[in-house]
């Protein structure tokens, strides 16, 4: 009876740690999901978008001129998100994480000089993914065919 008791309790163990073990993995592997489809995501994007990100990306995306030169500052200037940028080459959790915490975090590299703010006590993270989202719903249909592609080889 006791040696059951201990089996039991053993068992009982074994599948906690490894229930423990399976949680955290999938936490771990969580990514973000652009919703380029759904209309109340892609307007609210749109919306924030319009709010803090326009004046230096532009109202229709279009970027600064020369966004591939440094400027005087040194610094790049804003690139543009739509299909003639490079933002669809990067994955959701990619541009999320640089739009929250920076290009600086994002590289490792805290000297990095960037007119880019962070956005962590700015947005919230579903506003991100609103404006990430809405960035996406604009681009051809081809071009979101392949960020779909690389997103789902991640």
């Amino acid at each position: 009876m006791k040696r059951t008791v201990l089996i039991a309790i053993g068992g009982a163990a074994l599948i906690g740690a490894a229930l423990y073990a399976l949680s955290n993995v999938s936490a771990q592997t969580d990514r973000i999901v652009l919703r380029d489809a759904d209309p109340e995501t892609v307007a609210r994007g749109a919306s924030v978008y319009a709010a803090n990100c326009a004046s230096c990306h532009g109202a229709n995306l279009e970027g600064q001129a020369n966004w591939r030169s440094p400027g005087e500052d040194g610094r790049l200037p804003a690139p543009p998100h739509d299909e003639t940028g490079h933002t669809w080459h990067h994955d959701g959790d990619t541009l999320f994480r640089l739009t929250k915490y920076g290009v600086g975090a994002l590289i490792k590299d805290p000297d990095y000089a960037t007119n880019m703010p962070n956005y962590e006590d700015v947005l919230s993270d579903e506003d991100i993914i609103a404006v990430l989202s809405y960035i996406k719903s604009t681009w051809p249909e081809d071009v979101r065919a392949r960020h779909n592609d690389m997103e789902s080889r991640q």
